[in-house]
């Protein structure tokens, strides 16, 4: 797959290749050792891993510890405003090993990108609008809020993903240039403790890192 990636680029090498999802039919042993053969040829400059569990984080990179490797530099996963589960395990796993969080769907399907309410029945999927309509109240909150801040709902719920420390950077897709240059803008908002405070209210998160979470 790596070499056929390489034909397909036109290129002779591939500055983060990640995993799209653990295989846990194959040891970390002998993956870490396919991952470094490619390595050393210099078709691979960084390792990362995407919908890794917080347990498949600490596994890999102990396993690439004992073979004296760098190991994970990133993990792709879906967080957003309307999906914090993560902040229970992923999160705190990837901060604590010095792993890059790259989020994906930080607009959840484009329910945070401020149209959601706006599209009529008809234009959107029958699933989609199901979870228009099970999210149609914190929408119109956090609508309201954006207004407040002067701020586009697609920026705050993108700025909001930067505040994790663990977070490197939200996967954006702007589909012209002129909603690239307005998403540039999202490294310059800073949203203040009331602010978040507010959007906790909103969206509710699972209430900090596991195990203190749930356990007291």
């Amino acid at each position: 797959h790596l070499e056929e990636s390489l034909r397909r680029l036109n290129t002779d090498h591939i500055e983060l290749y990640q995993m799209h999802h653990v295989d846990r039919n194959v040891s970390w042993d002998e993956l870490w050792e396919a991952f470094q053969v490619y390595v050393n040829q210099g078709k691979i400059g960084y390792v990362g891993s995407s919908n890794f569990a917080g347990r498949d984080l600490v596994k890999a990179q102990y396993e690439a510890k004992a073979r004296h490797t760098l190991g994970l530099v990133s993990e792709q996963h879906k967080y957003s405003l309307l999906c914090r589960l993560p902040e229970l395990e992923v999160l705190p796993a990837a901060e604590e090993h010095g792993i890059g969080v790259i989020a994906w769907s930080p607009l959840d399907g484009g329910l945070l990108g401020g149209n959601a309410l706006k599209a009529s029945g008809g234009s959107r999927s029958t699933r989609s609008q199901e979870r228009v309509e099970a999210n149609r109240e914190k929408l119109e909150q956090f609508a309201k809020l954006c207004r407040e801040l002067g701020e586009s709902e697609a920026n705050v719920a993108l700025a909001w993903t930067l505040m994790h420390p663990a977070m490197t950077a939200p996967i954006i897709g702007p589909r012209t240039l002129e909603q690239f240059q307005n998403t540039l803008r999202v490294v310059d908002i800073k949203l203040t403790e009331e602010t978040m405070k507010r959007l906790d209210e909103i969206f509710p998160g699972p209430g900090g890192d596991a195990p203190q979470a749930y356990a007291w």
